[in-house]
């Protein structure tokens, strides 16, 4: 393979500050699972910390438990994914921000702030309609009871009620808002008194100032990745921080051969769906295979350089590629990561 994701922390930087200008007042979190999209988790959470960011999102506690190492004590780290006991014993340790959305996942909690003495940061999921997990609305007055006992206890802390939407259309969202804001008011009715209210991730944030509350959960758009069907990453004043560039291996007649192929990542099904960057301008990708085939060019020779995604002003981003075969641009970068070498550029430790 002769193949790397160039990554230009300058260029991500700049997202950032594109992020805090739109959501403010709201504070914004920087989401970092699956390997920061597929960018490499430290150098993005270096540069973020260095840009002033205060919060990141992790989804799991072993990729929060690599952030707090690497940033220290200042971080503020949401995980909302405690699969096991142990994985509540280890957020409680590391004094993670912890996303809790059901009744069980609650008393896991409870036990480990309990066994380690130190009392655990607690985020409160409602389920506002996505039913992706969170407590049913029906639930939810039983659940926040026992939550306020746990609390006169001394063993959490309620710091923020939160959830997920569908942003499949305004009127679902509009009907998703509603059962949150009543949601929080439950929660207070009960003693609770959540310092922290997020609902809206990168579309919404950018898009409805109503959906920012205190805290906005930002993914995709930080890396310029844009959503499935969205506006163009410029027009949300992002842009795309990743270049996924393969070298030419071998020309026969009608193809030339770049080093990437299916086994590392890039989908198969793209082959004859999209166009790729040659230094003769845009060809058509033929198949995916082991490697790449890519309609010649006549000046086509080994070593020239085809970028498949980002790039340049008329660049394709990984949404583009996902819209092809039906997938999402995210999944994309994360198929690719294990197994393509990153650079990074203007990069800050």
């Amino acid at each position: 393979m002769s193949a790397a994701l160039h990554v230009d922390l300058d260029l991500f930087a700049a997202n950032l500050a594109r992020v805090r200008q739109t959501v403010s007042p709201s504070e914004p979190m920087l989401v970092v699972k699956n390997d920061a999209y597929g960018h490499g988790l430290v150098p993005i959470v270096r540069r973020a910390a260095a840009e002033g960011f205060r919060w990141f999102g992790a989804f799991d506690v072993g990729t929060g438990r690599v952030v707090r190492r690497e940033l220290g004590e200042a971080a503020r780290i949401f995980v909302w994914m405690t699969a096991t006991a142990d994985d509540a014993v280890d957020a409680v340790h590391d004094d993670l921000d912890i996303g809790v959305g059901d009744a069980a996942s609650l008393e896991d909690v409870a036990a480990a702030a309990r066994t380690l003495a130190h009392r655990a940061r607690v985020h409160l999921k409602i389920d506002t309609g996505l039913h992706r997990n969170g407590v049913r609305p029906e639930e939810w007055p039983a659940f926040v009871a026992r939550v306020a006992a746990l609390v006169a206890e001394g063993l959490v802390e309620v710091v923020g009620v939160w959830s997920h939407i569908a942003e499949a259309s305004d009127v679902d969202d509009d009907d998703a808002r509603r059962i949150f804001d009543a949601a929080v008011a439950a929660a207070e009715q009960a003693g609770l008194r959540p310092s922290h209210r997020h609902l809206a991730a990168s579309a919404a944030s950018f898009a409805r100032a109503e959906f920012r509350y205190d805290l906005v959960r930002i993914g995709a758009f930080a890396y310029g990745v844009r959503s499935a069907g969205g506006i163009d990453e410029r027009d949300l004043g992002v842009r795309l921080i990743s270049s996924l560039r393969a070298e030419v291996t071998s020309v026969d007649d009608d193809c030339a051969h770049i080093g990437l192929g299916a086994l590392d990542g890039l989908p198969s099904t793209l082959g004859g769906r999209v166009e790729v960057l040659t230094p003769a301008g845009v060809r058509r990708l033929e198949s995916v295979g082991e490697d790449s085939r890519i309609a010649a060019w006549p000046s086509a020779s080994v070593g020239d350089a085809v970028t498949v995604f980002g790039g340049g002003d008329n660049e394709k981003s990984p949404t583009d590629l996902a819209e092809a075969i039906g997938s999402v641009g995210e999944e994309i970068l994360v198929r690719l990561s294990p197994l393509v070498p990153r650079l990074y550029e203007g990069r800050v430790d």
